[in-house]
């Protein structure tokens, strides 16, 4: 909460040493002088320039009558109390703040509202004969009352301003810690989340799951990313990964981190984003997966699969391979790859010999004695996409493959 200003009682102001009987010429033409002032703020001021009846003008006409009334009141008066006065306008700049408004026109109001009450301050000291030293007495007041009145402002406008950084990023915790739950929220409360948060709702996002260095300093995020850095497992929330610019975006983001990004979903599906992505982030760490940059999940689909069903794949393996299992490595190893690599390039052995740097007739005999170990099941178009799936897992999966030989 904002403090009144240190000595915030009139004695501090020249006026406060002139005779009291001196204010009450000045009284009758209090309102007068705060019309003036509204006029001329809202004339240079465009974001103040309300109709004079409006809740917003009826406000600041109120507001700078106050003021004008506490000054006069000062007049011959120490014990004059200034807290009320420094309480309005630190209101004021708290209310710039919440509007979003710099403190520009704020201080050209006060500044405006000074140079009025200059004129009629000396218009007044002709029509009552005032001497030098009172004028002199007056404006020197003037001068302090409207560098306090614009100290309060500042404050009550950077207290605001804090309070308003904390509370929107309190939203944006909230807002990321939602788009992640599971059972996932609604669309509706996702937006509604995102207004306090000061985030646009994206038609898109992806989770991006991270390993952090020891050392690591979390980079400056643009606002459109939702962060969680302190979580056993840190992730990032990216709005419409695929857009242009994106993946430089991200690889700017996750230096010197592992990273994988889970797959593009709706925004209320950040929890399926976020579970495959720290999937993947799991077999980076075991060396299934690439590991020198962020690994996209949905470029290593097979690979995902197969572990996410391991215990599976290791029975199948026994299973439906027996004779290759039950084979030492040195001589199991090339006959899986070589099955592979035939299948990937659609039975084509020219092709898996280029891919497996072999002669092509090399390619050929192994496959010659797969279909002797196998039987049938190499060219099984109804055991094709399961056939696959084994050897992929075999291949890129280690521990699946060493389980299954155990």
């Amino acid at each position: 909460m904002a403090q009144p200003f240190p000595h915030s009682s009139a004695a501090e102001l020249p006026v406060s040493e002139l005779p009291a009987d001196m204010a009450a010429p000045l009284r009758p033409h209090l309102t007068a002088a705060a019309e003036e002032m509204v006029r001329e703020i809202q004339g240079l001021v465009p974001e103040y320039a309300r109709p004079p009846e409006s809740p917003y003008g009826q406000r600041m006409r109120r507001q700078i009558q106050q003021a004008v009334q506490h000054f006069v009141d000062a007049i011959g008066n120490p014990e004059q109390d200034w807290d009320a006065v420094v309480a309005i306008f630190e209101g004021i700049g708290r209310h710039e703040a919440r509007q979003g408004r710099g403190l520009d026109g704020l201080q050209t109001a006060i500044r405006v509202s000074g140079q009025v009450a200059c004129r009629r301050f000396i218009r007044d000291a002709r029509r009552l004969d005032w001497p030098l030293d009172v004028l002199g007495h007056i404006t020197e007041s003037l001068f302090v009352f409207l560098e306090k009145i614009a100290e309060a402002a500042a404050r009550g406008y950077a207290g605001a301003h804090e309070g308003l950084a904390d509370e929107r990023e309190r939203s944006r915790r909230r807002l990321r810690d939602l788009l992640v739950a599971d059972p996932p929220a609604s669309r509706e409360a996702v937006t509604e989340l995102a207004r306090p948060a000061c985030w646009t709702p994206p038609r898109t996002l992806a989770a991006v799951a991270l390993r952090t260095p020891a050392d690591f300093t979390p980079p400056v995020l643009p606002p459109s990313v939702l962060a969680d850095w302190h979580a056993p497992s840190p992730y990032l929330i990216v709005p419409d990964p695929d857009g242009p610019g994106q993946d430089r975006l991200i690889t700017a983001l996750v230096r010197d981190c592992q990273a994988a990004i889970g797959p593009t979903v709706p925004p209320t599906k950040g929890a399926l984003s976020l579970r495959w992505a720290r999937h993947a982030l799991d077999l980076v760490e075991r060396g299934v997966l690439p590991g020198k940059e962020a690994v996209r999940c949905l470029d290593h689909l097979p690979t995902l699969i197969a572990a996410r069903s391991a215990e599976l794949i290791d029975v199948a393996l026994r299973h439906r391979l027996a004779p290759l299992v039950d084979l030492p490595r040195h001589k199991r190893d090339p006959l899986v790859r070589t099955l592979l690599t035939y299948m990937e390039n659609r039975d084509n052995a020219v092709a898996a010999a280029d891919r497996l740097l072999v002669h092509e007739q090399t390619v050929r005999y192994r496959i010659r004695r797969l279909e002797q170990m196998l039987g049938e099941l190499v060219y099984d178009a109804d055991r094709r996409i399961e056939l696959l799936l084994l050897l992929h897992a075999w291949v890129h999966i280690h521990p699946a493959a060493e389980t299954a030989a155990s």
